[in-house]
């Protein structure tokens, strides 16, 4: 331990062993260090099961429940959008041979109190029941016109500048109501408030378009999530790391984090030994005094021995609660996956319900998306912090990441994950710096 590193990484979160794996795969000497004797840190998953009844001081699960080791259950969930960077990233990285994924099979959105199926095409659009059948035209000549358009071509942008048109304004172009661009916004784009209502629409467009393009790969949903759960990802991107000539170690306690006169890193201090860098990565929890708490997320683990009612019996599936459709400011999330994914006993099926934190009473907040779980066999609830970095990072050269957020999807966690990198390492990642001699199949 006892050397010059470019970066130390500490803990073993998804986001800080994709950024260990990026910066490895950049050319940097990595050392990346756990106080944990296990990867994950806070997105860790949880086996056998009666470990998991064991973290909510519940009584032991019955026999009902089949075999413990059987049972992987994710503590943050989250979809991996099909055409998405991560996917670009784990299929150049040759990460894909340490992992398979399946596809999601339902993509909803809930609306007057029902759920329905998110149309992403025309003719979805002309069969969905989110819209009378004017709106729905209205909606198809939206689609239409967001599959056509490109960046580079301003033949494509039917009067629609994108840097000086806001989506409002894109909305209103077509005619849509405001139902409908709820949905469009919130479980399309998947934008977390309405404030890109307001914003230049070339954003929401790209969004759409991932989520459309990310459809076609495989067809039910544009989300794929990993066998035996999303600890997977960790592992396979600590394997590419240490390829790269990356250094682990688990189970090693952080005692100091030690800077110059300056203010600047350069090293860390464990069991009387220390680890010099140029720069460190890590998450909130390893550095209390440079984040701040800026709100909470309740998360409800639910187990239930059916599949969400009302999905077409759909043995995984993500649905969005768009924040106005039960007067809220925050979207409430859905996930769902079950024992075709290695995550459960056979015919058993795992919820996880999460929503940003407004009330003094987050269960029931989260009430309206419990409702549409049918029984619940065992459910566990928490409430965490939220934490963000007090600056950037620049001129202490400690890069930290943010807590996880309420989505169940990646997208939020990948853009996170970019902009560490790039206020690291002062650039975007180049995916062209990736050997494509690892394996770059597609699974």
């Amino acid at each position: 331990m006892d050397e010059e590193y470019d970066a130390i990484v500490l803990g073993t979160g998804l986001k800080e062993c994709i950024i260990s794996g990026m910066l490895s795969v950049s050319g940097k000497k990595v050392l990346h260090m756990d106080r944990n004797k296990y990867y994950g840190g806070e997105s860790a998953s949880i086996t056998p099961l009666e470990e998991l009844f064991t973290k909510y001081e519940a009584p032991a699960p019955n026999e009902s429940y089949g075999r413990g080791r059987d049972w992987n259950v994710d503590l943050i969930p989250k979809f991996l959008m099909a055409n998405g960077q991560l996917v670009k990233l784990l299929i150049h990285t040759g990460v894909t041979r340490y992992l398979e994924f399946k596809s999601v099979e339902g993509s909803y959105v809930y609306k007057g109190g029902k759920i329905s199926k998110v149309p992403v095409d025309e003719r979805e659009a002309l069969a969905s029941d989110l819209m009378g059948m004017f709106e729905k035209r209205r909606f198809k000549n939206f689609l239409v016109f967001v599959q056509d358009y490109r960046e580079d071509d301003p033949k494509t942008w039917k009067d629609v500048d994108p840097n000086n048109t806001n989506m409002a304004q894109v909305y209103e172009k077509f005619g849509l109501d405001k139902n409908t661009a709820d949905f469009t916004g919130h479980a399309l784009a998947l934008h977390r408030d309405d404030e890109y209502l307001a914003k230049p629409c070339y954003d929401t467009i790209r969004r759409i378009k991932l989520y459309s393009d990310s459809l076609a790969r495989y067809g039910k949903s544009p989300y794929l999530y990993p066998m035996y759960g999303l600890g997977e990802l960790p592992q396979g991107f600590a394997r590419l790391s240490a390829i790269y000539g990356g250094t682990y170690m688990l189970d090693k306690p952080i005692d100091e984090i030690v800077y110059d006169e300056s203010g600047k890193v350069v090293g860390v201090k464990s069991g009387g030994e220390m680890a010099r860098c140029k720069q460190l990565y890590c998450d909130p929890t390893y550095v209390p005094d440079r984040v701040e708490k800026v709100s909470k997320v309740v998360r409800c683990v639910c187990l239930m021995d059916h599949p969400i009612p009302n999905t077409k019996d759909a043995l995984s599936t993500q649905i969005i609660i768009p924040q106005k459709q039960v007067n809220r400011n925050s979207d409430i999330y859905i996930s769902m996956v079950s024992y075709t994914h290695q995550v459960a006993a056979k015919g058993w099926f795992i919820a996880m319900v999460s929503t940003t934190v407004e009330t003094n009473n987050p269960e029931a907040e989260i009430k309206p998306a419990l409702d549409l779980l049918g029984p619940i066999k065992q459910k566990f609830l928490t409430v965490t912090d939220f934490y963000t970095p007090k600056e950037d990072g620049r001129d202490s050269q400690v890069f930290i990441s943010k807590s996880y957020d309420a989505t169940t999807h990646f997208e939020t966690t990948c853009l996170d994950v970019l902009d560490v990198y790039r206020r690291g390492t002062g650039e975007d990642f180049d995916f062209s710096k990736v050997r494509h001699d690892l394996g770059d199949e597609e699974q």
